[in-house]
């Protein structure tokens, strides 16, 4: 099955900048985990424009399963998909009150708003509304760099002001650095500083798995980090577990991981610089341009020839030498 659903996955559709920002990249493992726990019926947190729900969906067809997708502001194709897909429902909320909405279900992705009070609120809804039935299969993006230690919130306003972060709207983020770096990777409203209580995704999942004995949270550090929380009492565990353990926190992975995000760091920098310097160019040409067309520089050239005996301390010809026109 995972090769055939492959054959349609391009995770960089909506992803011009090929930063890796979708789940679906860690599709060949996220899928086997569906197929091991014996998922029929899965939410999705956070669809935006449907890359990861277009592959839910497809496996669904498949497993006969029924896939919901929530999301507060779902973009043009999410919507389009909800529009075809009668095994869609596309629920127009919050991922706090689209989870209250949906029934109970086998597993659960959270990619939505990346913050501790987010995420831990939607951990113990789903818990709340799983009371007496197992707990869920739940699958988390974002719980390696930036945001396993870092709040980013979508709406700040929306966050009780005692549970948020301080931040830096627009702030850029830059592995290694715990503050906040000019040319960074641009974030929405990022926390001003990294790690701490109660900051950040990953912070959330392993605050809220410590206040249970029988929950697992196994953490694969490749795109952004997949978080997979189970039940280790559920039937499958022991199988889910064998799927899980060789990625668990592999040192490989990691290193592999941080080296991806130092140079699509480095890479956004560098460009950023390139246009500001192009940006600057741009205003010096314009400036030389001005004074080719200026009389007063005109009569300065001569003024200054007639000082020299003959010989300009300055010229417009030089002017347009630099400008490449001469």
């Amino acid at each position: 099955m995972i090769d055939r659903l492959s054959l349609d996955l391009d995770p960089f559709a909506n992803d011009p900048g090929r930063w890796g920002a979708s789940l679906a990249n860690n599709a060949e493992l996220m899928l086997p985990c569906l197929e091991t726990a014996g998922v029929r019926s899965i939410v999705e947190v956070g669809a935006y424009a449907g890359d990861l729900t277009r592959l839910l969906l497809d496996w669904a067809a498949g497993a006969g399963a029924r896939v919901w997708a929530i999301d507060p502001m779902p973009q043009p194709e999410l919507v389009r998909l909800g529009e075809e897909r009668e095994e869609l429902e596309l629920v127009r909320a919050t991922s706090l009150e689209g989870l209250r909405r949906i029934p109970a279900v086998d597993a659960v992705v959270l990619d939505g708003d990346h913050n501790y009070f987010t995420v831990a609120e939607e951990l113990r809804i789903v818990a709340e509304r799983a009371a007496g039935e197992g707990f869920p299969l739940v699958l988390l993006h974002d719980v390696c760099w930036p945001h396993a230690r870092r709040d980013d919130y979508y709406a700040p306003d929306q966050i009780p002001e005692e549970a948020r972060q301080p931040v830096v709207e627009g702030g850029g983020l830059y592995p290694g650095e715990p503050g906040i770096r000019p040319g960074g990777l641009p974030y929405r409203w990022p926390a001003a500083r990294e790690g701490g209580p109660r900051n950040g995704v990953l912070t959330a999942a392993e605050d809220f798995v410590a206040q249970r004995s029988d929950l697992r949270l196994v953490v694969v550090p490749a795109f952004f980090g997949l978080g997979v929380i189970f039940d280790t009492d559920a039937p499958w565990a022991a199988d889910l577990a064998a799927l899980l353990d060789p990625w668990d926190g592999n040192p490989l992975l990691e290193r592999l991981e941080a080296n991806r995000v130092l140079h699509l760091a480095s890479s956004h920098f560098q460009m950023r610089e390139a246009v500001h310097a192009q940006q600057r160019l741009a205003q010096h040409e314009e400036f030389l341009r001005k004074l080719l067309e200026s009389g007063t520089f005109a009569v300065a050239e001569r003024l200054s020839a007639a000082r020299q005996r003959g010989e300009a301390a300055f010229s417009k010809a030089e002017i347009r030498r630099l400008l490449g026109e001469g």
